[in-house]
């Protein structure tokens, strides 16, 4: 290997799993996807047309399926990421509107679910809840897995491959990255793709370095070039110089170290050093993750987002079918709390069984309990179910996006008209339940003292929060950058509304990406905030800074950090003081 002339070329995308691996490359190939023309078909091949498209649907099923019975036991966690794209494979949202779109628009197959694909992606790139957002990932890998057998092309299988390599690929799909074999694949890299997206789950129970979304990394990596991935920092090296390749050596070798002792320790208490206990909770979307929380150390589960059967059904589930779903999640967690976000979506852009107006900017339109609230009976049900899991398990009841008192009071009312509904229904259901407002709207922030007289605790969404505090699209890669958490203006709502639920006496959560990040933990702690919920990979490296964190300490810097201007500041202030703590920074939460 001759690395004399730099070759090196650097890309930056999105750290879907955290490590740091080196090796040579191996470029997965889809042939004939993106080739997809349009042509006409005539009145009498419309029915041939469509018997085409459902042989593919077919085969693309079979070979779905003869993965998940073969897939390792290492990774039988995800069956159920497998199965929603089985499910997929026939939703009436992608398998009914292409054979309409054949039929209606007298076109060949390819091009009618190249059509149907990418109106359904619009429709979920419109939700701000980032996991949502990362199901356009799903879309793409089922119709680039139907289009594959449209064209006839055979996929290269990733369990036939016989060296030890990094894989690179426009995309890779939950059931290619299932057939991924430790002792070969040492990590991958892809075009597309996020942090949230099912393929980065499946890499991070793998425990194998990935950087999603690069791009342009198909278009600037050979076979056999010599790859650096850096999935901590969600950045790819491709050809690197001796220097570089070096430093990542080292890196390399301390990363191992540091996972090993994540590893062993990861059963200890999540306490600081003079004596604070903070309760790590896990943010899940389906009840499947509970037994990844539990192994990542989570006492509770901090947010449970219920937006999921909504979609699933194609409809608005009943009030029996959500109990059951509810029901089944707190007995897997008794005797622990469950805290249950009510629905947090927006109508018309993620339920196409709607019929309402079109809106501009649906982040700041008919979302979360906006929605809810315009449609009362819908709220109502989700909360008789919630009060009727209730009388089984601890639940606290959440609510997203209150920006004002008046949406409380109202909540409250829906609330009392659910109850009533349920006495005279006489169902069995637990009344006394927790409430809770979520703090992810700036008006909520300033008037935390107000809407502290209302509710019985906090729950501090920072994803949110800081985009709305900073007018920042996370979405828009041209502002993207600006979406900081250790922003100034960020800490100081974060305070105030720390100060507010002291005051009151009420419990107070962070459940948003911030708290799963190790550089924002002295800021957490020194604000006084000893309830943190995050992505369930994020719980070992949170607590291995807590017990190396003294609270009081960590109290004095707040008082400095409070008094600093800027992000680069800041963060260089806590880098600084906690270098020693932070073997690993500039990296992502994971790390």
């Amino acid at each position: 290997m001759n690395l004399s002339v730099s070759r090196q070329i650097s890309i930056r995308g999105i750290s879907g799993s955290p490590g740091i691996c080196i090796g040579k490359a191996y470029l997965v190939d889809k042939e004939g996807v993106n080739l997809i023309k349009r042509y006409p078909i005539s009145d009498a091949q419309i029915s041939k047309e469509i018997d085409r498209f459902k042989q593919a649907v077919s085969k693309a099923k079979n070979d779905y399926a003869k993965i998940i019975e073969s897939i390792d036991k290492t990774i039988e966690d995800n069956l159920d990421i497998l199965e929603t794209h089985m499910a997929l494979f026939e939703d009436k949202m992608l398998y009914g509107r292409t054979i309409e779109a054949i039929t209606t628009d007298k076109i060949n197959a390819e091009w009618a679910l190249r059509k149907v694909s990418r109106r359904a992606k619009d429709m979920f790139q419109q939700i701000d809840d980032p996991y949502l957002k990362a199901r356009v990932n799903d879309i793409d890998q089922v119709t680039d897995k139907i289009m594959s057998s449209l064209f006839g092309a055979e996929d290269k299988k990733i369990s036939d491959i016989n060296k030890r390599v990094i894989l690179v690929a426009q995309d890779l799909s939950p059931a290619e990255a299932s057939q991924i074999q430790l002792e070969r694949i040492k990590g991958f890299v892809t075009d597309r793709g996020g942090k949230d997206s099912h393929t980065s789950i499946v890499a991070k129970s793998l425990k194998i370095p990935s950087v999603l979304g690069l791009g342009k990394a198909m278009v600037n990596v050979k076979n056999d070039d010599i790859l650096i991935v850096d999935g901590s920092d969600g950045l790819l090296i491709i050809n690197p110089d001796e220097d570089t390749l070096f430093q990542y050596e080292e890196r390399l070798t301390k990363f191992e170290a540091y996972r090993a002792g994540l590893e062993r320790e990861s059963h200890l208490p999540s306490v600081t050093k003079d004596g604070v206990v903070l309760n790590l909770m896990a943010n899940i979307e389906l009840v499947e993750e509970v037994v990844a929380a539990k192994d990542y150390g989570a006492k509770d589960i901090g947010l449970f987002r219920t937006e999921f059967l909504y979609l699933d059904l194609r409809r608005f589930p009943t009030e029996d079918e959500l109990f059951c779903r509810y029901k089944e999640l707190v007995e897997l967690m008794l005797p622990h709390s469950v805290t249950i976000r009510t629905l947090d979506i927006n109508g018309d852009k993620v339920n196409p069984y709607l019929s309402v107006i079109e809106e501009d900017n649906p982040s700041l339109g008919l979302r979360a309990v906006r929605f809810c609230l315009e449609n009362e009976p819908v709220f109502v049900t989700q909360l008789k179910a919630i009060l009727r899991a209730a009388a089984i398990g601890n639940i606290k009841l959440l609510i997203p996006m209150i920006s004002c008192v008046e949406e409380i009071i109202q909540v409250k009312q829906a609330l009392g008209k659910a109850i009533h509904e349920l006495e005279q229904e006489k169902k069995i259901f637990n009344k006394d339940i927790h409430l809770g407002v979520m703090i992810e709207v700036p008006s909520a922030a300033i008037m935390a003292d107000h809407l502290a007289e209302h509710v019985d605790f906090f729950s501090i969404g920072t994803n949110d929060l800081i985009q709305y505090a900073l007018a920042i699209d996370r979405r828009n890669p041209q502002v993207a950058h600006l979406y900081q958490a250790l922003n100034p203006a960020v800490l100081r709502m974060i305070k105030m509304t720390c100060d507010a639920a002291k005051k009151k006496g009420i419990e107070i959560v962070m459940c948003g990406e911030m708290a799963g990040d190790p550089i924002n933990i002295p800021v957490l702690i020194g604000l006084g905030l000893t309830h943190l919920s995050m992505n369930s990979a994020s719980i070992p490296v949170v607590k291995n800074m807590i017990r190396n964190i003294d609270s009081r300490s960590a109290e004095n810097s707040m008082e400095k950090i409070m008094g600093l201007n800027t992000v680069k500041e800041i963060t260089e202030y806590i880098i600084n003081e906690y270098k020693d703590i932070l073997p690993f920074q500039g990296t992502d939460e994971s790390l």
